[in-house]
């Protein structure tokens, strides 16, 4: 008697130490970054009281619970409950010492304990009795919850008997809170069995776990839990099935470590129920799953995949809260990317940060494409020369074909000729890609209906929208590109031609002759872009089987990208002939091009129509091993550059099955004891503190002086 009376004093003496005076200051453990508490509370708080700063119960919720983040099945919200134990003074505002007060807290090991119980502690006297208890719990239960019998024969072997009422203290009141969710479920069941069968409608079977659960279960599981009765031959539901369930669902963390350690072990990651079985008994000192619970288990892993034969996948699809539908990830992520591309200038914000995961697919494939583009560059020389050469002038015939062209480069100008202006191509990579990408993105997110389809018109002209816009900083690269190309021949067929720079080249032209030829460099963008990007799309979706449940590999990118660039490369020839002619630069005895009609009907007439696709197989052959060796360097720079948190695939959105999260170690440990928290109240009841809630939401406003 006297042990447990001097163990309950010790263990409420602990609590009531903690629960100071709100006037106390609490001495700061050595863990705790009174810096990083100090910065959180100036960035969130809005509200002001006596000239202090002071967070209002929505700058709370900012702070610990960040937006764009995946709190599972628990709303964010919610979180506002947790408003109450650090606003000591019951004023609706939390200073700098509640806030640092409430991180303290959080820092301790039990937090999550330790939270629900000062909430049912509201006098602070370190220990609840059972009036307080039953007041705050009906305070904050759901009107349409399940009775609960609070002097059950459970009940009492915790807070006594109408004759007797025992005060918890803090260790008893949490090992009682251990115990809740099993007598809830008990106690819902006998509630449905009127007649006393031991079975129950899988209805009711399921309004009991939803009611009890639901924040720990994922959406496919929620959605499948009637056909539990498939597992025997009845129609209905027995309380042996149901407790079955039950020691499922509490041992979900132990299910994953199993099912993780015999995937790995099978060849083909994937395990039958003898493999389970095995692992468990090598993982546990003892039989922890019985027959009918590793049945249950099974049953409802196996619903998408009837093969005996499950991997990882299969099981998180119903044991992790956080899995949902990848078809609805899908579209959520497409619907997300259309509205913010809709509302970019109401909204650009959002919009830039759609953009903004792209951006390091963007750096990544500029520095490969500037890689694969290096590789390839002399085809693009040599393409320059041959679309440049005039027929019918003599002495000007300087190359027979291609290869002539490549063999006499060498030759004359060794092999650094190859890469005459190769130092504009590479500067041009990076913004020619991210500006046709991202005009492409937006444009398509305009053509884009309700329902997440866009027209094969409204294709074209989103691509033909990015072509155009490329050519504001395209042109005068390419412009000054081409003239190095060629002054390499020149300097080697005319005596004494000097050769110039790329500095030299942008100062003799000035700002409007780096735009010369820019009308024809728009015949050649824009429909290469309103060819290359409907078409890519296409390889994607229809031939790829991009979708919900396939995300594309690298190499289908890529491959989908250079085949949807040959027939944009060789169609739009003519153009890039026309161009090239007017951007160089022109010997003596060359014709001197005045406009494009000028351009187009001159090369018609003195060198015939052939002459329009001169180093049209040049552009589709270097798509090829541009190809290769741009993958291999994406690959290689994916591998050493991670984007931890995002989407692997180049350049894509690719949602899957599993939700965007910032993973459990990168995330701070007392910010994950919040949520756990709040996970042991919603044991309590699905919609634990939401009245509450209601009244603390604006009671700031009726504080006499306060301002936000």
């Amino acid at each position: 008697m006297d042990l447990a009376t001097n163990d309950q004093k010790g263990a409420g003496a602990s609590v009531q130490s903690f629960t100071s005076s709100p006037s106390t200051p609490l001495s700061m453990p050595t863990n705790i970054s009174s810096s990083r508490a100090e910065s959180a509370f100036r960035v969130h708080a809005t509200g002001t009281l006596d000239g202090e700063p002071h967070m209002t119960i929505d700058d709370f919720v900012r702070a610990i619970a960040p937006v764009n983040e995946d709190y599972h099945k628990i709303a964010r919200e919610s979180y506002a409950v947790l408003f109450t134990i650090a606003d000591r003074r019951r004023r609706g505002l939390v200073s700098f010492q509640d806030w640092q007060f409430f991180e303290n807290l959080l820092q301790k090991p039990d937090a999550e304990y330790e939270i629900a119980f000062r909430l049912f502690d509201t006098d602070g006297n370190g220990e609840v009795d059972y009036d307080e208890f039953i007041d705050y719990y009906n305070k904050n239960k759901s009107d349409d919850s399940i009775p609960f019998d609070w002097t059950s024969d459970w009940a009492t072997l915790y807070l006594g008997n109408k004759k007797q009422r025992h005060s918890l203290t803090y260790h008893q009141f949490a090992q009682m809170l251990r115990g809740l969710q099993g007598e809830r479920v008990r106690q819902a069941f006998h509630f449905y069995d009127k007649k006393k069968t031991g079975f129950i409608d899988p209805e009711e079977f399921q309004t009991i776990i939803e009611r009890t659960a639901k924040h720990k279960l994922s959406d496919r599981l929620l959605d499948s839990l009637q056909t539990l009765c498939n597992i025997s031959t009845s129609s209905k539901i027995s309380y042996a099935n149901v407790r079955a369930f039950q020691n499922i669902i509490r041992e979900t963390d132990m299910v994953d470590v199993i099912v993780k350690a015999a995937c790995a072990k099978s060849p083909d990651g994937k395990i039958t129920r003898s493999d389970f079985m095995d692992e468990a008994a090598r993982s546990t000192k003892f039989s922890l799953f019985t027959p009918m619970e590793i049945d249950i288990l099974f049953h409802f892993a196996s619903l998408d995949n009837s093969t005996g034969k499950l991997s990882h996948e299969d099981f998180r699809r119903v044991l992790d809260p956080s899995w949902q539908d990848p078809v609805t990830l899908y579209n959520m992520a497409a619907a997300e990317k259309v509205d913010a591309a809709k509302n970019a200038f109401s909204d650009p914000g959002h919009f830039l940060s759609e953009v903004f995961e792209s951006a390091y697919h963007f750096l990544l494939g500029s520095v490969a494409g500037a890689f694969g583009a290096t590789i390839v560059y002399p085809i693009d020389l040599v393409k320059t020369r041959m679309q440049n050469q005039r027929a019918k002038v003599p002495g000007q015939l300087l190359y027979k074909n291609s290869l002539d062209c490549f063999r006499k480069v060498i030759q004359r100008e060794g092999f650094k000729g190859l890469y005459s202006g190769l130092g504009p191509q590479l500067v041009g990579v990076a913004p020619e890609k991210a500006i046709k990408l991202t005009v492409n993105d937006f444009a398509r997110g305009k053509f884009t209906d309700e329902t997440g389809k866009i027209t094969l018109l409204g294709e074209i002209l989103s691509g033909g929208s990015a072509g155009m816009c490329q050519v504001v900083f395209t042109n005068p690269l390419e412009i000054v590109k081409i003239r190095l190309q060629i002054q390499g021949e020149v300097a080697k067929s005319v005596e004494g031609a000097p050769r110039r720079s790329a500095i030299w080249i942008v100062k003799n032209l000035g700002l409007l002759g780096l735009y010369k030829g820019a009308t024809a460099c728009l015949m050649r963008d824009v429909p290469f872009s309103a060819i290359y990007f409907p078409t890519y799309a296409h390889l994607k979706k229809d031939y790829f089987g991009e979708g919900p449940n396939k995300a594309l590999t690298i190499p289908q990118l890529l491959t989908a990208g250079a085949i949807a660039g040959m027939p944009a490369a060789y169609f739009t020839t003519p153009c890039d002939v026309i161009k090239t002619r007017l951007q160089a630069e022109a010997r003596a005895g060359q014709t001197h091009y005045r406009n494009i009609a000028h351009c187009a009907s001159t090369i018609m007439r003195e060198e015939g129509f052939k002459a329009f696709f001169k180093g049209g197989p040049a552009r589709i052959l270097r798509s090829s091993p541009q190809f290769g060796c741009t993958l291999a360097a994406y690959e290689f720079l994916q591998s050493m550059f991670p984007l931890h948190g995002g989407h692997t695939e180049a350049g894509h959105s690719v949602p899957s099955g599993e939700a965007k999260e910032i993973p459990a170690e990168k995330r701070q440990v007392e910010y994950l004891r919040s949520r756990n928290a709040l996970k042991i109240l919603l044991d309590i009841d699905e919609n634990f503190g939401k009245p509450k809630v209601s009244e603390l939401k604006d009671s700031w406003r009726m504080i006499p002086g306060m301002s936000k």
